[in-house]
């Protein structure tokens, strides 16, 4: 398998893993708190990278520990919350067709922040994916009106903060080991986890029962593979392409995410699914002038 194969492999194994992350974390909410599953997601995948990667730490130089930390704040630890909260109030299928709002952001942050180029008809792409974000989170509001569609904006939020760790990692991590990258991460966030978890008197309260139990599967299972395995993954992924190719990753991430929320009950109307699809576009129009 050359280098342009692996990359697509990769993808598409990580829109599998992530277009699954949002119906666990949906799922994991039903015994725990948003801010609980966000911690222990954070812990738990801390624990199992120090087991498998704790050697590669050594890899990470003293100057790009600032850039590891800068990284695992924006593209780990607050996605982590902000993600568990909205999907606490929005139907995850939204969530996730909201995540593909990545690829604009990265493409915003990149020109902005960074110096990459920015083509003038890319803004076309972002254009048309803002209206497709504004006819999904008013007709959701509308379709669903027992749901805080004002939590669709953390999955935005999220995005903003995942634009600025790809970029982050390819301009400043691009010769540092994946696996070194994504344990320096979680290493710096454990303290902040934990100190949350502990105020939630989640040490003290917390019982095992027929709720809670499956929702510390769930949420195992989000932990090890779609943020542990994941991350590793999508690191490696950032280095070997460009980040604007990385971030369309949530070209696909929706279409798994749908589906698992179909088969779940949620419901999508034909003018979501529309919007979802303009969204999609927007993102393909990005990537297509790029």
């Amino acid at each position: 398998m050359n280098k342009n194969q692996f990359k697509w492999f990769v993808l598409l194994m990580l829109s599998l893993i992530w277009g699954s992350s949002f119906i666990l974390m949906k799922k994991a909410l039903l015994g725990l708190s948003p801010i609980q599953v966000g911690a222990l997601r954070i812990l738990i995948t801390a624990f199992f990278l120090l087991i498998i990667g704790f050697k590669s730490l050594k890899k990470i130089k003293k100057e790009q520990w600032k850039y590891v930390f800068f990284s695992a704040l924006l593209g780990t630890l607050f996605p982590s919350f902000l993600y568990a909260f909205a999907i606490d109030k929005i139907d995850s299928s939204i969530a996730s067709i909201l995540n593909s709002l990545t690829p604009f952001n990265t493409l915003i942050v990149g020109t902005l922040v960074f110096g990459f180029i920015f083509q003038k008809k890319q803004l076309i792409g972002i254009l048309i994916g803002l209206v497709g974000t504004l006819i999904l989170i008013m007709k959701g509001a509308s379709l669903n009106p027992n749901q805080n569609y004002w939590f669709a904006l953390l999955p935005i939020i999220s995005s903003i903060g995942y634009a600025f760790n790809v970029n982050i990692i390819k301009k400043y991590l691009q010769d540092l080991d994946a696996i070194a990258i994504t344990t320096g991460n979680f290493i710096l966030i454990i303290i902040p986890a934990f100190l949350v978890l502990f105020f939630t008197d989640f040490f003290s309260a917390f019982e095992l029962n027929e709720t809670t139990e499956p929702a510390l599967l769930y949420i195992l299972i989000l932990a090890i593979v779609g943020t542990g395995f994941a991350k590793i993954m999508f690191n490696k992924l950032i280095q070997i392409s460009s980040p604007v190719f990385s971030a369309s990753v949530t070209y696909l991430i929706p279409i798994v995410a749908v589906m698992w929320g179909i088969l779940d009950g949620e419901k999508l109307s034909v003018i979501q699914l529309v919007a979802g699809v303009i969204i999609l576009f927007g993102v393909y129009m990005v990537n297509k002038n790029k």
